[in-house]
């Protein structure tokens, strides 16, 4: 393995790429021209999309020479993310031949300014003269090449431009190059036009697909009917539906005439449909249909839809806009829920005991309530109401877990509030993230040997930080906010901040002991944003590092994320201080290397979030893990670690899907020290979740990330090895993972050697942050 030389100077990044480009992640949009005459065929286009496929919603590229507002109104009515580009003809114009008039030149010449994309990884092109009668997933989960179906009538070396699947290799200056040689010399057949151009550039390699994506109208001659197994029906020639069609087709024509629907009749008939739905799609008819109707079981549809999605005052405000019937129980739970979101919890006790007077949704209700109660301290209350929950359903995780967080509480013995430091952290209860266990512990000892109640007071993040939390904090001799990802919107949701920690602007103003920020993380999704509550985080953020006499962030990603959201006057405040589990062997007392590692490997994934994660590649990335787990299983024993319960869906996933059985090390049972012996033992972790890259590399054992998330490329950028890390839509994963952690293995002593001296190099920057701490604190350690 050829290893990078360690240097003196601690790592300074450049500035982190755009989200997707750091995770990988495939961006996919469909595309079609548009113009007046071609409008009706397209808005029937889009309501079939949303009908046969109401769980997918990518961006739609709108080519056009001109369109009226009122068209482009009727357009975004039905479709959230609609994209229009203006099209020029003037590059055409030496090969339209003074056809620029005809529509279907037009037509044929425009959609060639697909290949023009620079800002998407995948395109789908859509004729404006086609329905969408059955599912698209399959062409959604194409990676390679250029796909299309073959020509009818001309044979299979030739291809049929109404539907293209077009990769990033063909979205090039490259490709459209030979487009616009064929198009000049003319060699191409005049009546197929773009059709023509594609195929003398293509030459008849293309991904030959299934005629059942595009089937086209005359295979129906005789009045035929549509076959059940259309996925898309093209209704090629002069005669279009939407213009009195053409005898002979009437069967056809019947399934065009579906989508010819007024807005009123599409959203209902979407919202009838079974199944999931997109949350975009959902919100953007379902929203339409509730302001129209007032329908509160819609209402309550789309306003989970908005709590799912972490956009908790937006499902407040629909949600609370309607009139619940007072027996209408599930309504009435989700209004509470997005209610204590946004911190309105008087109004959201009063919905959850509405919700709990019906069996179905008791449980629920009142865990939601037991939630509350702990919030605001009162932890009889929450403990009675979670008891409440568990006699309706004894199976109820969520209060099952609201009760062994109140039961049998007992106060830790604290020392002298004038020599303890107040510690603002998320305290994950057993069985929850292992890595957040972990965490509060981490932070302690970058302060101090002492990490126990004697030299700090512990303040949870996701309770309410009331009067008497400030007096407390405020008799402390200071106040350490770490470590984790904290800024980020849905774990904890509150109105009060907008961030995980609960505290309401005027009672962190009043905090007149020393304030650290400490190794926190700016923890948001690529795809993820704040909605409504932006306004709320970016204040609250302000007044926190006004505040702060120290602010570290643990990566230099997190640091260009929030000083985008501070006044430059404050961009000098935000420095790096990497998380403290990185540096695990030297801040552990004691702490000796392992004389002998296990022939392990351990795997992690994660599957929160899993849209955002995966998008349409969880398929391909389970097929690419399968490859391999089996080459690794050549060379030692591969491992799933999992550092929650859901973590363990790649055992059970690899085993129904690829026949491969995992053991499985459960850390989210672990106790703190059990996990970092686990880690430093093994020879190599495989992983997504970030605490699964930086734990065990602070135990100086060699990682792969499994990148799924920005944060992951931000850390492998800060110790400057961005080859430690492969995306997970990565089309060659499988082949990249074996490649790399065959380098790792066989040369194990020097990847050790070196992830020792890329550990040395965070402690350097974590020393020099102890001391700037050590001042702030008047030269007192914890």
């Amino acid at each position: 393995m050829t290893t990078t030389p360690t240097t003196t100077d601690a790592p300074v990044p450049q500035a982190p790429a755009p989200a997707n480009a750091l995770t990988g992640k495939r961006r996919v949009a469909f595309a079609s021209f548009v113009d007046e005459n071609y409008l009706p065929g397209f808005l029937a286009l889009l309501r079939s999309l949303a009908l046969s496929n109401p769980a997918v919603c990518e961006d739609f590229i709108v080519l056009h020479d001109g369109l009226r507002p009122a068209s482009v109104a009727q357009i975004r009515a039905l479709h959230p993310r609609i994209d229009f580009r203006r099209v020029d003809a003037a590059h055409y114009d030496t090969y339209a031949k003074g056809d620029q008039d005809n529509y279907l030149v037009r037509k044929a010449y425009f959609i060639l300014d697909v290949f023009r994309v620079r800002d998407y990884d995948t395109v789908i092109t859509l004729d404006t003269d086609m329905v969408v009668l059955g599912d698209l997933g399959n062409l959604l989960t194409l990676r390679d090449g250029l796909a299309a179906v073959p020509q009818f009538f001309y044979g299979q070396h030739k291809l049929n431009s109404g539907l293209l699947v077009i990769q990033r290799e063909y979205l090039s200056d490259e490709f459209c190059a030979k487009i616009d040689e064929v198009g000049r010399k003319g060699t191409y057949e005049l009546d197929k036009h773009d059709q023509g151009i594609l195929n003398a550039v293509l030459d008849g390699d293309f991904v030959q697909l299934d005629a059942r994506y595009n089937f086209v109208k005359r295979r129906l001659s005789g009045d035929l009917p549509v076959p059940d197994t259309t996925a898309i029906l093209h209704f090629t020639g002069r005669h279009k539906p939407w213009q009195g069609g053409e005898a002979g087709y009437g069967q056809a024509e019947d399934r065009w005439r579906e989508f010819e629907l007024s807005d009123a009749e599409f959203h209902a008939a979407y919202l009838a449909l079974p199944g999931a739905k997109h949350h975009d799609l959902l919100v953007h008819y379902g929203t339409a249909h509730v302001r129209r109707t007032a329908d509160p079981e819609n209402a309550r549809r789309v306003a989970a839809a908005h709590i799912g999605a972490g956009e908790y005052q937006e499902a407040a405000d629909l949600l609370g806009g309607v009139r619940i019937p007072v027996d209408d129980a599930w309504p009435h739970e989700v209004l509470g829920h997005a209610l204590m979101s946004v911190s309105r919890y008087e109004e959201a006790r009063a919905q959850l005991l509405l919700a709990s007077a019906a069996p179905n949704r008791a449980a629920t209700a009142f865990s939601r309530l037991a939630q509350i109660a702990w919030i605001h301290g009162d932890d009889a209350t929450a403990e009675q109401y979670a008891l409440e929950g568990l006699g309706v359903d004894p199976t109820h995780r969520a209060s099952r877990l609201m009760y062994k967080r109140t039961k049998d509480l007992e106060a830790p013995v604290e020392g002298p509030a004038a020599e303890q430091l107040a510690h603002v952290a998320f305290y994950m209860e057993r069985q929850g993230n292992a890595g957040d266990k972990l965490l509060p512990e981490s932070v302690r000892l970058a302060f101090g040997r002492d990490t126990g109640p004697a030299r700090w007071h512990s303040v949870h993040a996701h309770r309410l930080f009331d009067e008497a939390a400030l007096e407390r904090v405020n008799a402390r001799r200071g106040l350490v906010i770490g470590g984790g990802g904290l800024f980020i919107p849905d774990t904890a949701p509150n109105g009060n901040s907008g961030w995980q920690w609960n505290v309401p602007d005027e009672l962190l103003e009043r905090i007149d002991v020393p304030v650290m920020v400490y190794a926190v993380g700016f923890n948001a999704f690529d795809g993820q944003a704040y909605g409504h509550g932006r306004d709320r985080f970016l204040s609250s953020l302000r007044k926190l590092v006004e505040r702060a006499s120290f602010f570290g962030l643990r990566n230099h990603g997190s640091i260009e994320k929030v000083r985008e959201l501070l006044p430059a006057s404050l961009h000098d405040k935000v420095r790096f201080q990497p998380c403290p589990t990185t540096v695990t062997r030297q801040l552990v007392e004691g702490w000796t290397d392992p004389v002998q590692r296990e022939n392990t490997v351990l795997i992690n994934a994660a599957y929160d979030r899993s849209g955002l994660r995966f998008g349409h590649d969880y398929a391909h990335f389970l097929a690419e893990m399968a490859t391999a787990v089996k080459e690794l299983g050549k060379r030692a024993e591969v491992k799933c670690v999992a550092h929650s319960l859901d973590d363990e869906r790649i055992a059970f996933d690899l085993r129904r899907e690829h026949g491969i059985s995992l053991p499985v090390i459960p850390m989210y049972d672990f106790e703190n020290d059990e996990m970092g012996s686990t880690y430093a033992r093994t020879k190599l972790v495989i992983g997504m979740r970030g605490h699964a890259g930086m734990i065990p590399f602070g135990c100086g054992t060699p990682i792969i990330s499994l990148i799924s998330h920005p944060k992951m490329a931000y850390f492998l950028s800060d110790i400057e090895r961005p080859e430690w890390g492969i995306s997970v839509h990565d089309r060659h994963l499988g082949a990249r993972l074996v490649e790399r952690a065959a380098g790792l293995l066989d040369d194990h002593a020097a990847a050790v050697a070196d992830v020792h001296g890329r550990q040395q190099e965070l402690w350097k920057v974590t020393e020099a942050n102890a001391a700037d701490l050590r001042v702030i604190q008047g030269g007192v350690r914890a």
